[in-house]
């Protein structure tokens, strides 16, 4: 229908992620290369995997050794909110998503393309697969670009700027952070709150990977509860 957003929308909803995302993936490039990865395996890391922060736990767990098993356990758990992405943004989209087409837009749904899509449905915006499949790409093309910039500039790019490489690692949770804040309800600070609190708890004292899984059930019990 002609009142729902088009693949060209789409990409030009994915602005605000591609600023964020370009950085970042910069970032990972040139720390890929750092560790000994070759330019063209830094790529592969990003084009295959596309997680995020979580790309950078992926070259910490292989550079110190840990089995391949251990690094892929470790990764999927701290991935495992992706489970419950494509189900909540169906559910808000109503009957205008259907999910025999969610592979179109599904590899690339991550947080930030997440929350600017659940952003425009929450301000009346209408589902659509091919508005999704242009989000999706834009953020995806912007996170390969900067992987392959930051690769290509090599392992010292960074070194003389040890501020811009402590900055840029918050950058993607302040991006998320933001993303969500745009749509955030009173109703919802209380599931919020829990979420972060116990988070912020278990990572500090037991992981940061417990205090996400920790944080993703609180927040999940929260919300149930509120309701």
């Amino acid at each position: 229908m002609s009142d729902r957003p088009g693949f060209v929308s789409g990409l030009a909803a994915s602005l605000p992620i591609v600023v964020g995302y370009l950085p970042i993936a910069f970032s990972f490039g040139v720390a890929a290369t750092r560790a000994g990865f070759t330019p063209g395996e830094a790529f592969a890391l990003s084009l295959l995997i596309y997680a995020g922060a979580s790309q950078f736990l992926a070259l910490a767990l292989l550079t110190s050794g840990a089995g391949v098993l251990v690094s892929a356990a470790t990764l999927i758990a701290m991935n495992l909110r992706h489970v419950l992405y494509g189900p909540a943004l169906m559910k808000a989209a109503g009957e205008d998503a259907r999910a025999r087409r969610a592979w179109v837009w599904g590899f690339g749904l991550t947080d930030e393309v997440f929350g600017q899509a659940l952003g425009a449905l929450a301000r009346g915006q209408r589902f659509s697969e091919a508005y999704m499949a242009g989000l999706a790409l834009g953020a995806y093309a912007s996170w390969l670009a900067g992987t392959a910039a930051g690769a290509y500039a090599g392992g010292s790019a960074l070194e003389g700027y040890p501020a811009l490489n402590a900055a840029l690692g918050f950058m993607l949770p302040a991006l998320f952070l933001a993303l969500l804040m745009s749509i955030l309800t009173r109703r919802q600070v209380a599931v919020v709150v829990v979420a972060g609190v116990v988070t912020v708890a278990l990572t500090l004292a037991v992981g940061g990977t417990a205090g996400i899984l920790a944080g993703m059930v609180a927040g999940a019990v929260a919300g149930v509860v509120r309701r």
